[in-house]
Formats: C-alpha cells, structure tokens, sequence
C-alpha cells in the first residue's frame, strides 16, 4: 500500500498533505486551535484536517464552522437531541442543524474556542463526528423505520452499528481507514422499499433469500421448499461527483447478515490500497471497478475475506415502491405508533430541537429517527398518546400531513453557507415550492430535489424533477441558474434521472417548473389562476 500511495502522492496535493500528517492528530490539537484562533491556524489543517473530525471551515462564514455528526441508521435520543440543541443555541441567529440526506445532523455556527467542550460534551453523550468528512466513510445509512415496521425483512440497526465501531474503531477514529482515496458511502436495507436508496451508494446491501443448492430463486418461499436463509445481495460503485455520476451494480455476491461487517472491511481494503488517487475526480470506488473490470474486483475482495463470495440471489426483496414515512403508522408492537413529521427542508433551530425532545419523551420512549427525506419521526407513541401529540403545536410547524410539493422537497445547504454551492437553494426552494402550491393543483406526487453544485448532496438524479446549481447567462450578465435533471425513480427498480435542459436562470424558473408539473406530472391550475 505505501509505494502506491507514495507514487501517486507526487502528483496530488491531497494526497500530500495526507502522507504528511494523518487527518485523525487534530483531536488532539483542538485546545491549541482554541488559543491561536482560525485565522492563526494552519490552513491545512483548519481547511482540510478539522474535517477528520467533522469540523468544516466555511469561508463563506468566517469563523464559524460546521459539524458533522454520525448518526448510524439516523437514530438518537431525546437526551443527544437536547446536547446538540444546547450547542447551536449558544450561537444565536448563526446556530441551526440540517438534517441531511445521510440521516444525520450538521450543526452550523460552531466557534473555534469551543471545540474542546463540545467535543467533551459529545464524548459524555456518547456520540462521535470522527471521520465524517473528507477521504472517510460517510454515515450508514438504513431504514428510518428499522425494527418498527411489520413487513420488514430484516431489523439491521445492529449490523449498522457493527459496521461504524469498525470503521471508527468504537467512534474513537481509526486509522486503518483515514486515507480512502475519496469519500465513501454505505447504506444497509432490510425493509421492502429501498428506503435507503441503495443505488448511490458504494455499497449497499439489499435483503435477498439464499436459495439452496437445489431449489430455484423465482419461488424461495415456496411451502414444499426448506426455508431458505435471509440476507443481503450486494451492489457497489453507486456515487455522484462533477465529473460523472453511476448507478451501483450488483457485486454477483450474497452475504448472510453476519458477513456484513467483514464484506466491508474487505472491499474498504481494496479500495483503499488499489483505488486510484492520482485525479481525484476519478477516484471513486467506480473508477477501480472500471479499470479492473467487475470479476477482478471481485476476486480482491474475496481474497482479502479469506473466502470464496456466494452468488447473488436471482432477485432480492425490494418489492414494494419507496414510502416517505411522514404521517401516523402503526408499529408491529402492539399498541403503538411511529410519527413522521415533515421538517420543510431539512432546518432546525435550537428551540425546535429542544421541542422534539421533549415530544419524544412525553409521547415515545424518547428515541428519535431522521430519514434521508430530511424529516423525523417519534416512534413508539402508544394509542392512548396519539391524539395529544397530534395537537401539539408544533406539528403546525412540522406537519404530519404536509401540502403534496412541499412534502417531497428535498434540498442541500446552497450558498447561504456553502462554499461549494454556485446558487442558493434552501430558502429559494421553499420559497418557489409554496408559490407553486398556490397556483396548482396536483393528481400525483412530484419530487423535487435541489443542489447547490454538481457534488449533488442534494440528489437531484433521484428526483422527478431535479435542480442544479450552476451559473447561467440572462441579459448578457452572470446569474445564478439550474441545469435542470428529470427521469429518476425510487424504490423499486430505482434508476437515475439525467441532464434535460442546462443554464436556466433562477430568475426564469418557476415558469419553467409550472409549465412541467402541467405538461408531464398533471398538475390543474387553481380556478382562479386560469380566471386571472
């Protein structure tokens, strides 16, 4: 691993300051940071390091930082729910958290003096943002609804949690895997519906039955059929980038539920040793799958497990189309409920925060889970506390029965805190959505997913309708614009969308929208729009 890494390191800067000083020995810089201040501070180590540790300086906000949390499976507590509250509300109108496409929270504002307690604090509250950012594996991502849904397949909030303590080595950072080529993303289904959207992911696991030896796949349940074994196929290579953007394929490999957490090692293995790191836009695990071809890939994989792959299962489970869990369901334990809230992009200031807490207490069990829709939901809320938590006010504010193009609105951070992002997308997304809602009336639902840029953290190749930042031309000059993205489905037999139409001036967009949701999703102007 070294020579390769060493050769290739010449050529990329990132790779330099990588082989220079691991990410992970911020942690214990934080109280120096503290004392010399951010514009002191080394700019490799505030602009790129810090992110080791789920710190990201944003210039766009001098001296403010983002955190990032890990959150496996979007899962916490009301008690965590209050520390990261208590966090953010000490930096007043500049304090939020976003819930993010990856169920976890990033939390902005962050002051550098108080790295070092908010970092003890989190360690108190069992909670960790190592290796959240930069060339480390993104949060696993899972069912919001795993172990509460009747008709799940396969309760895999365990298996999510076996695969972190092995990347971050218990949350404490590991650095067997703090020098990827390029970020990396890994989502574990054991529902129906593909909640997790398993085909952008670099790798996914999707439940499956394994056949035996002499039993067909079309029928694995069938009654003169032993009970054949529940596990996952496994897909790899699905990732978004400027560059290129892949749909994952299937690895042609089925794992039992207790291979899971050595199925990752192995391919974060090869990936780290063999992925390419010369040209980081092509650096994703798709690139190495391309050069080597699938059966090699696959061969290093097994070599590094130290035992033949099983082939896929013919079909896996994913049956059912994709739910967005707002709204009241009943929980397979009896008598009670789980809550889905829609939380209109994503963004959540202190106080809402301390709310949702005291919601899941006083109604739940204090759990809270967040979706990668951007929402949450209370589970656990018996029948006989249903209808109080229904009329608490907040649920004015975060709606179990949203208006229809609200409800699917997806966005990332834009550039009122970004760097990356070329356009603004949060509050002009809202904005133009409830415009939107005035004028039309809708026969189905339609997904709209902003971005800021073409790292796509707003996913817009897996929307009905998607929207990427970029700079257009109107009257000769530069303005914000979108290139606009149609065509992606969700759930089963998911694909990704593409590129339709490039450069639209945000400006000039909601027309173009309107026109859209009329022409191909059947939309109806309100009677008063057409009596205009």
């Amino acid at each position: 691993m070294t020579s390769v890494l060493t050769n290739q390191a010449s050529q990329n800067k990132f790779e330099k300051f990588k082989a220079e000083k691991d990410g992970l020995m911020v942690k214990d810089e934080l109280d120096q940071f503290a004392q010399i201040g951010w514009e002191a501070m080394d700019e490799t180590d505030r602009d790129h390091r810090l992110k080791w540790v789920g710190l990201f300086f944003r210039p766009v906000t001098p001296g403010k930082f983002m955190l990032r949390m890990r959150m496996p499976s979007g899962i916490l507590t009301s008690h965590k729910m209050r520390v990261l509250a208590d966090i953010v509300q000490r930096y007043g109108e500049d304090g939020n958290a976003d819930i993010t496409t990856r169920q976890n929270l990033q939390l902005r504002g962050i002051r550098i003096e108080d790295f070092a307690d908010i970092f003890r604090r989190l360690r108190e509250a069992d909670m960790t943002s190592v290796q959240s950012g930069m060339d480390n594996v993104r949060n696993i991502t899972a069912s919001p609804v795993a172990g509460l849904d009747a008709d799940e397949l396969i309760d895999v909030r365990d298996l999510v949690q076996q695969v972190q303590d092995m990347i971050t080595n218990g949350g404490e950072g590991n650095p067997e895997f703090t020098n990827l080529p390029r970020k990396f993303n890994i989502a574990i289904e054991g529902g129906r519906d593909n909640s997790v959207h398993a085909e952008i992911n670099d790798i996914a696991f999707v439940p499956a039955f394994k056949p035996e030896p002499n039993e067909t796949v079309s029928n694995p349940q069938s009654p003169t059929s032993p009970s054949p074994q529940l596990g996952f196929n496994v897909l790899v290579g699905g990732f978004f980038s400027a560059k290129r953007c892949a749909a994952a394929i299937p690895l042609n490999a089925w794992v039992a539920p207790e291979s899971v957490v050595a199925l990752c090692r192995a391919i974060l293995e090869v990936y780290r040793d063999h992925g390419l790191r010369a040209n980081r836009q092509k650096a994703r695990l798709m690139w190495l799958i391309d050069e080597w071809g699938l059966e090699k890939f696959r061969s290093a994989v097994e070599e590094k497990m130290g035992q033949p792959l099983h082939p896929a299962a013919e079909r896996d489970e994913i049956d059912w189309e994709k739910r967005d869990h707002i709204g009241v369901y009943r929980q397979k334990q009896l008598g009670f409920n789980y809550v889905g809230l829609h939380v209109p992009v994503g963004r959540l200031f202190a106080p809402d925060m301390f709310e949702i807490a005291r919601l899941a207490e006083v109604y739940g069990n204090g759990e809270i889970r967040l979706t990668v829709e951007q929402n949450l939901i209370i589970p656990n809320v018996p029948d006989s506390r249903l209808e109080a938590l229904l009329q608490e006010p907040l649920l004015e504010k975060f709606s179990v029965e949203p208006t229809p193009l609200v409800r699917s609105l997806v966005s990332c951070t834009g550039a009122q805190f970004c760097n990356f992002a070329l356009i603004e997308t949060k509050n002009r997304a809202l904005a133009m959505i409830r415009e939107l809602e005035t004028e039309l009336e809708l026969t189905q639902p339609i997904r709209v997913h902003w971005t800021g840029c073409p790292n796509s953290c707003g996913q817009p190749q897996v929307a009905d309708i998607g929207l990427m930042g970029t700079k257009a031309r109107k009257d000769g000059k530069a303005v914000e614009g979108v290139d606009l993205y149609m065509g992606g489905k969700v759930g089963k037999d998911a694909h990704l969308g593409s590129c339709v139409q490039k450069g639209i001036p945000c400006d000039d967009l909601k027309p173009v929208l309107r026109n859209l949701m009329i022409e191909q999703f059947g939309a109806r102007p309100k009677l008063e729009d057409t009596m205009a």
